[in-house]
């Protein structure tokens, strides 16, 4: 399912949540009207949590169907939390970059990370999420979490985006997918939205066409 509604007051809802094919990670102070917006758009079971004492979870952690990642600085309560709340292998990115969301792009068969890395934070990620990691950049920028949404079936990317980094995002996935923008013109697709296999939720403010592109990029059509 589709949907185009304001969850957390501002076109990036991709920054505030955290979603797998089997759960959504939402700040605490969500409404619990956002939340059933959530569970009927993705099909999922929806987990309040913190990472590092902020709401920015979708910003501060990366997860697929095997795994969950943090930043070094996770408070001990929450990587228990999580562990028991997501069944999920939980582990923290030994590294001084916090935004794990911001650049680590990632499904069940892929990962693409900032060239920033190293490789003993390269080796968590491949072990923790049991993916093959690649490290780029793409459209001139390091932060992939915020360029694309991935899921098991499809990816969008930033329109910026060149025909050869959407083959490698294509051969990295394993999965089909095309440039785009949301909430009426932004690049930073990953931080607009939330999608996993079963749906997607978009800005506000994403027009028709953005709409199109998203069902198409991240095949809902082959749902019909």
């Amino acid at each position: 399912m589709l949907k185009r509604v304001d969850i957390v007051g501002n076109p990036n809802v991709g920054v505030f949540i955290l979603t797998t094919d089997d759960i959504a990670i939402v700040p605490y102070n969500l409404l619990d009207e956002k939340v059933d917006i959530i569970k009927e758009a993705l099909d999922v079971d929806v987990i309040k949590s913190s990472v590092a004492g902020s709401n920015l979870i979708g910003s501060l952690s990366v997860a697929n169907s095997n795994g969950l990642i943090l930043p070094e600085y996770v408070l001990d309560r929450e990587i228990e939390q999580l562990k028991e709340a997501t069944g999920l292998e939980v582990a923290c990115l030994p590294s001084r970059y916090s935004a794990v969301g911001n650049i680590v792009a990632a499904n069940d068969k892929g990962a693409i990370v900032s060239p920033y890395l190293t490789p003993d934070a390269i080796n968590v990620i491949e072990s923790t999420l049991d993916v093959n990691v690649e490290s780029t950049s793409m459209v001139g920028s390091d932060i992939i979490g915020s360029l694309i949404t991935v899921t098991n079936k499809g990816f969008l990317i930033s329109k910026n985006a060149t025909e050869a980094e959407v083959d490698f995002a294509r051969d990295i996935f394993q999965v089909e997918g095309d440039v785009g923008t949301l909430g009426h013109g932004i690049s930073l697709v990953g931080a607009c939205t939330i999608s996993n296999s079963n749906g997607a939720i978009v800005a506000k403010e994403s027009t028709g066409p953005e709409m199109a592109r998203v069902e198409e990029a991240l095949g809902f059509l082959d749902d019909l």
